[in-house]
């Protein structure tokens, strides 16, 4: 049998309600049909558009195969291009980040224009067509400040995810902020069981403390297992919305993107250890309200998010291999935000770095555990693993649709 036939054997079988096979967590050829059905064909968030204010300003990531070059071009265009020459496929930009005028391969010195034409190439037959061999574009689309990509030739619909989250994210003008800090760790866990550990707070009394003293435990805090049912959550809701702040729970038909503005527990403003602000200055002049809480914004397979009146939290998720996981943290603050007189990044960035920390730790017993003989599926907890159960259900929906066979999406809140 093909692992496409397989795959979707086990998915179609799979028992509800308990976690996956052991090997949707350790295979190689399970995380190779991962990244070819969903990381090459879908959506991804790969950056903000703060990230590269001017033209010239670019950055590189690396998903999958793909080595990726994010510029901004002379007409202030966001563009992303396959970060590969077009002479003998050397990489062009080999930087992190950077500044350039022009995208210059360090090999045989090729050059490209920022929104990836190739301007220059030494020594060519005459008949050498410049414009046959620029770098391929990918697919780009900004919304909100976030910069999303897609490897596929052809990409799905995007003005989906589009119209639910600007209206979340309009006002807090993530466009005009800046990075404070950025964090990259890596994770000795697939990058299920690292989306797993993340859809539920099951496990944060025994291991958040950081976390926990402003972050509720509550099952209906992740906004798909009963949150319109909790007064603290809709009286927040109607709080919010009356100061025009868009804050119900709203999830897309497949599962796959939503968003909801959360109240954080006992009047706390931030993510800090006293609950106070870790940013004097607001992060945007547009949300000068208090106690608006955490907007959660979530998009599968590679982000969730908090958004909060002082700064904004973002995650990335990105795949390394069938047990090792990317996972990098920027705090955004106001641009015109000085450290040190506005915020210590200590503060700032202690309660999320802790849990970072320990959520590595969780996912890599976790994976650990899971790499035995003895293990098989095991059940969730209905009452307080419900976002786990969403997660798992949008990835078994949404395999079994793209390997052949359709099947509805519940919604789950």
């Amino acid at each position: 049998m093909d692992i496409r036939s397989d795959v979707l054997r086990k998915l179609k079988t799979r028992r509800e309600g308990h976690s996956l096979e052991q090997a949707f967590y350790i295979d190689p050829d399970h995380y190779r049909l991962d990244l070819e059905t969903i990381w090459y064909r879908d959506w991804l968030f790969i950056g903000h558009d703060c990230e590269i204010p001017k033209a010239g300003n670019y950055f590189t990531v690396q998903v999958g195969d793909y080595p990726v070059v994010v510029t901004r071009d002379r007409s202030g265009t966001v563009r992303a291009l396959h970060n590969s020459c077009r002479h003998r496929g050397s990489r062009v930009c080999t930087q992190h980040k950077g500044t350039s005028a022009k995208l210059v391969c360090p090999y045989h010195q090729w050059t490209y224009e920022l929104d990836g034409s190739l301007l220059f190439a030494r020594h060519m037959a005459e008949d050498f067509d410049k414009a046959q061999h620029g770098l391929k574009p990918i697919h780009c689309e900004t919304v909100g400040g976030y910069i999303f990509i897609c490897l596929a030739e052809e990409a799905p619909d995007f003005s989906a995810f589009r119209s639910l989250v600007e209206p979340y994210l309009a006002r807090h003008r993530l466009g005009e902020t800046k990075v404070a800090f950025e964090s990259t760790i890596v994770e000795k866990g697939n990058w299920k069981l690292v989306w797993e550990n993340n859809r539920e707070c099951y496990h944060c009394a025994a291991n958040h403390p950081e976390l926990c003293r402003t972050y509720p435990e509550a099952p209906s805090a992740t906004g798909v297992q009963g949150a319109k049912d909790d007064p603290v959550i809709a009286a927040h809701w109607e709080k919010c919305e009356a100061a025009g702040l868009a804050s119900e729970f709203r999830m897309s038909p497949t599962g796959q993107f939503r968003a909801a503005r959360m109240p954080l527990i006992q009047d706390a403003e931030s993510y800090t250890m006293s609950g106070a602000p870790a940013v004097q200055r607001p992060l945007s002049s547009d949300v000068l309200e208090s106690g608006i809480g955490t907007l959660l914004l979530f998009h599968y397979p590679t982000t969730w998010n908090h958004v909060l009146a002082d700064h904004a939290i973002t995650f990335r998720v990105l795949p390394l291999g069938p047990e090792l996981t990317q996972v990098t943290t920027k705090w955004l603050v106001a641009k015109n935000a000085v450290e040190g007189v506005d915020y210590r990044l200590d503060e700032l960035t202690h309660v999320w770095t802790e849990t970072n920390d320990q959520d590595r730790r969780i996912v890599e017993e976790n994976a650990f555990g899971i790499r035995s003989p003895a293990y098989q599926p095991g059940p969730y907890s209905v009452e307080d693993e419900g976002g786990v159960m969403q997660f798992v259900e949008w990835y078994t929906n949404f395999m079994i649709d793209r390997l052949g066979d359709k099947k509805p999406m519940s919604r789950v809140a």
